[in-house]
């Protein structure tokens, strides 16, 4: 299948919403227990929060498949902040995430975003770490009482 990489659109909101769902059902439990897995469900709203984060400044880059589906997703905050990196299970080892990291940094470089960085998952470290971020920590923390943990990473956009 071939991919490609393109804006977000408005029509887009609930199938990135799946995309994420399906990406912490389907991919968290390989690094994460049953309830933080459920705890990290929780802390995403659905559709309306892609709306909202656009709304607010945010750039949202968009892998989609040959029929222009959303099959993974990149959301990068004005700041550099890159707070969304998920991938659906049918569509991961193909690049995608590499290919969203990729695209996050050139538009930070046209954009004059000097650094960007993240809080990675276990999952997603290994694709930052190719991508050039540094982990500078490991946050410990919790949501809803599960405790969980994540790694803040870093990369500075020459």
């Amino acid at each position: 299948m071939a991919y490609s990489i393109r804006p977000y659109q408005d029509s887009d909101a609930e199938e990135l919403a799946d995309v994420c769902r399906a990406a912490i059902r389907g991919i968290g439990p390989e690094a994460y227990s049953n309830d933080q897995v459920e705890a990290w469900l929780a802390q995403h709203p659905g559709a309306a929060l892609y709306r909202e984060r656009v709304a607010n400044g945010a750039t949202i880059f968009v892998a989609a498949g040959e029929d222009d589906e959303p099959v993974a997703y990149a959301l990068l905050e004005p700041d550099g902040h890159l707070d969304h990196l998920y991938n659906h299970p049918a569509h991961t080892r193909k690049g995608l995430a590499l290919n969203l990291l990729a695209t996050a940094s050139l538009y930070a470089r046209h954009h004059g975003i000097k650094r960007l960085y993240t809080e990675a998952s276990d999952l997603a470290r290994p694709s930052f770490e190719e991508a050039g971020y540094i982990a500078t920590e490991k946050r410990e923390f919790e949501i809803d009482g599960v405790p969980i943990h994540n790694w803040a990473m870093e990369k500075t956009v020459d």
